[in-house]
């Protein structure tokens, strides 16, 4: 395959075309697959229903573009469904919260070790931390709600450990703002990686948004009301990072490119020989839109792609357990705070935050509550020998 943005043109735009068959297929099996294709499918449905959420804002902006965006994003929405729809209907909606945090762990520590930009991959890291514990708690709501081992779903790639406890993580409005990169000076990866985690985080928060008023148990309600708020502060903490100047046609080209990217990365690494097949398919579908947007930009702004574009494709996602850095960085890093836009120690964190946490703490704490005493051990807390 291609190794350059610009070797392969893909599938052309107006040959990509999908029946419902190929949109509902079969969904990889919740136990006997490997926890990866889980991770890739809950990330690419997350990179889909951003492109698609972009474009859609950026059409309610652009009259001239409306047109160009409705044929783009007529398959985009196909895509996002057949990935979507990989999910299993016997995993359920707890199971596959399991799925989203084991996403944000070992995606966003893939991104960080990646990162060439020392405050970008900083930034990273403290996300990295967060989310870890997410799965924590997350994992203890399993266990006590429904009598289920976490470690089914991560098949030992990710650990069940606490991070940076949740209920520290409430920061004030202004304490999860960024120094955004600078368009001319960034590497088109950390251009790509702030796409591609605020997308995952996007789609995180949604799910959280939308699966938390289902639940009838009441600390499983407010424990997802309380982890949203945090992507909630993710997605404007990774969002923050981008560069406000990027014109608009030059952030839907970097759209496009995280796009080809991240199916890149899952073509590249996936195992089963069926879900390949639509990584690979989707895959030249992304560079028929890549150069679909590459024309417009020529076209519009008078621009070379290459201004904007790497040469060559970035090294790509490693979906694998990143055990050893994980550890590391808990050791390192847990007790990092923020102090408007830099990451500082425990003791220079800003006041607001800390008054902002007493207040939404001040009547208890939920992932305190669901995790109080648990420890995970093989086969749920039913297995624990009592004294």
């Amino acid at each position: 395959m291609a190794s350059k943005f610009f070797e392969s043109r893909g599938q052309s735009l107006e040959k990509q075309q999908f029946t419902w068959r190929e949109i509902v297929q079969q969904p990889f099996s919740k136990l006997n697959d490997d926890a990866f294709s889980r991770v890739r499918s809950i990330l690419m449905n997350g990179i889909e229903f951003e492109s698609v959420m972009f474009q859609h804002m950026l059409a309610r902006a652009s009259r001239d573009l409306r047109p160009h965006l409705a044929r783009v994003r007529q398959v985009e929405q196909h895509q996002q469904k057949a990935v979507n729809w990989m999910l299993p209907p016997d995993q359920s909606p707890l199971e596959t919260t399991i799925g989203y945090e084991q996403v944000a762990v070992e995606v966003t520590a893939s991104i960080a070790q990646n990162e060439p930009d020392p405050y970008l991959a900083q930034v990273y890291r403290f996300g990295l931390l967060e989310d870890f514990d997410h799965l924590y708690r997350y994992s203890a709501l399993l266990d006590r709600l429904e009598g289920k081992d976490a470690n089914n779903i991560l098949q030992s790639y990710t650990d069940i450990l606490p991070g940076r406890p949740t209920i520290e993580e409430h920061r004030a409005a202004l304490d999860n703002l960024r120094r955004p990169y600078d368009r001319r000076k960034a590497a088109p990866i950390s251009k790509i990686n702030v796409c591609l985690i605020t997308a995952a985080e996007q789609q995180t928060e949604n799910y959280y948004l939308n699966v938390g008023p289902l639940f009838s148990d009441p600390v499983a309600r407010q424990l997802y009301a309380e982890i949203a708020s945090i992507e909630e502060q993710h997605v404007t903490q990774y969002e923050s990072l981008m560069d406000p100047d990027e014109t608009v046609l030059e952030k839907w080209l970097l759209h496009e490119a995280t796009e080809v990217y991240t199916y890149r990365s899952c073509l590249e690494s996936e195992s089963d020989p069926r879900l390949k097949k639509i990584w690979e398919r989707f895959h030249e579908y992304e560079l028929g839109h890549l150069h679909y947007v590459m024309e417009l930009f020529k076209t519009i702004e008078k621009r070379d792609p290459e201004e904007v574009l790497p040469e060559k494709l970035p090294e790509l996602l490693t979906f694998a357990n990143h055990r050893s850095y994980i550890r590391s960085v808990l050791d390192a890093e847990a007790d990092l705070r923020t102090n408007g836009m830099d990451i500082v120690k425990r003791e220079d964190e800003s006041s607001e935050s800390i008054a902002y946490r007493n207040q939404v703490n001040r009547e208890g704490s939920p992932s305190q509550a669901v995790a109080a005493g648990y420890r995970w051990i093989p086969g749920t807390e039913l297995n624990q020998k009592i004294a």
